[in-house]
């Protein structure tokens, strides 16, 4: 990242220099009126004439010198200081720039996929900066597992609950030889996501409440408060797609919504490969990118974890893409070497008073 070097107020260090200029002219007219009218004149000849006080008067001159310099010194970094020494700096836009929500469809179809998207996302939270990062998990109904944070630590430990509690979770067989407490476990992360009987992994219904964790949306309608955001807004949805029932919101409604509001959504097909080419997988496909996202299956990369990482790597792009240089004060160096020559100026002053 190059940083380059401004000054904010350049005209503040212009006037101080014409300011610094008057005074030492108008010093040096009344120190030389002074010197005129002074009839009296001293010698120090004969005072001098001894070794030591001549060392002593090289030792007074030499530091008068140095303090006149100093002092010079001084005067130059406090205006250089007037004058706000900024630089350019990319990286303090992109460091807040936006939000994600993780939006897993925790059917029975998809459990067994959803804990490498977790864990993935376990791994990248240790190279996010500033971004907010949520996770909801869906069936027939929704539950927020934790709200849109940056506090990376929260973020870490409940990932980590989720890992634990889906690990062994790859068929059917593994949730039949499971013992009663890690059965329990499971169903606990569960709880609140199959409150509708008769209806499974609804995924338009998972889509709108995963929206509603960020700010800005409206159900059924977008202002112009919520379509113009600050922050990037995105949702990684994992599902296989397979509706069971009757949803509130089909998908494409869903998909209306989060672009009204300026949200966009990626998807992460979640299935056994053999399913990629279903009618149900090509719809997905075709609902998520028509409207402005991107779609992945595991044929676009090895493990669902490399999908993972090629939508990140896509949105950390596009955020680059847009992200505005911001100006920030750079006073560190100049007000250290305005210390450092403020305190030899002092010891100068006060040696000389000596």
């Amino acid at each position: 990242m190059t940083i380059t070097l401004t000054w904010h107020w350049p005209w503040a260090a212009l006037a101080g220099v014409l300011v610094a200029l008057a005074i030492i002219l108008l010093t040096a007219v009344f120190a030389g009126r002074r010197r005129a009218g002074d009839e009296t004149v001293f010698s120090l000849d004969d005072d001098l004439n001894t070794e030591h006080a001549s060392q002593l008067f090289r030792q007074w001159r030499a530091l008068g010198r140095v303090a006149v310099a100093s002092l010079t010194v001084t005067l130059l970094l406090a205006v250089t200081l007037v004058a706000r020494p900024s630089q350019v700096d990319a990286g303090s836009e992109r460091a807040s720039s936006r939000d994600i929500v993780l939006c897993l469809d925790v059917s029975g179809s998809t459990l067994p996929y959803d804990r490498e998207v977790i864990d993935t996302y376990r791994e990248l939270v240790g190279h996010f900066q500033g971004e907010r990062i949520g996770l909801s998990i869906f069936n027939s109904t929704s539950r927020t597992v934790f709200p849109l944070t940056d506090d990376y630590a929260l973020v870490t430990k409940q990932l980590d609950e989720a890992s634990k509690a889906l690990k062994g979770v790859e068929s059917q067989d593994d949730i039949d030889k499971m013992s009663d407490e890690e059965y329990q476990k499971i169903a606990d992360w569960l709880d609140g996501t199959q409150n509708r009987k008769d209806a499974t992994s609804l995924i338009g219904d998972g889509v709108v409440s995963c929206a509603a964790m960020l700010p800005g949306f409206a159900y059924g309608e977008a202002d112009q408060e919520n379509t113009q955001r600050a922050r990037a807004a995105s949702i990684v949805l994992a599902t296989d797609n397979v509706v069971s029932g009757k949803p509130t919101y089909s998908l494409d409604e869903a998909l209306d919504l989060t672009r009204q509001a300026s949200i966009t959504v990626d998807g992460l097909y979640s299935g056994p490969r053999s399913s990629e080419t279903d009618q149900t997988t090509t719809d997905m496909k075709s609902a998520i990118e028509s409207h402005g996202g991107v779609f992945l299956t595991q044929s676009n990369g090895s493990s669902i974890n490399g999908l993972v990482r090629d939508i990140e790597s896509r949105r950390d792009t596009e955020n680059d893409s847009k992200t505005k240089a911001a100006m920030v004060d750079a006073p560190g160096l100049w007000s250290l070497a305005l210390a450092i020559v403020l305190v030899i100026w002092i010891a100068c002053a006060w040696r000389l008073r000596r």
